[in-house]
């Protein structure tokens, strides 16, 4: 499997389809969540990059064509990170990571094991 994130966890959402063992599933939600990780670390440092070089009013209008709006009494790194995360919720890859979660839970898989809960 690749491992570039996003190839990674389009290919885990494609395998986990046809899949209703636990333990497979429980493996590739695991997988799953790094490659998950990995690509939020990705989008978050391109988008602050891109943020370093844009006055606040650019970074608003940023912010609200993804969808995040800068809010009033928010500091710009939060604004940041709202860009991130939307910016990355509608990414392929989460789209896939979502799809993969769901199909784990309809098998009572989850990345949290029993034992914890």
């Amino acid at each position: 499997m690749d491992t570039n994130p996003t190839a990674l966890l389009l290919d885990l959402a494609a395998s986990a389809q046809d899949l209703s063992d636990r333990d497979a599933l429980q493996d590739l939600l695991a997988t799953g969540h790094r490659a998950w990780c990995e690509g939020v670390a990705d989008v978050q440092s391109g988008i602050r990059r891109e943020a370093a070089n844009l006055s606040d009013a650019r970074l608003a209008e940023r912010c609200s064509a993804a969808g995040a709006p800068w809010e009033e009494g928010m500091t710009r790194g939060e604004a940041v990170s709202a860009l991130v995360f939307a910016t990355w919720d509608a990414a392929p890859a989460a789209m896939a990571y979502t799809e993969l979660e769901e199909r784990a839970a309809l098998f009572g898989v989850c990345l949290v094991g029993e034992e914890l809960l």
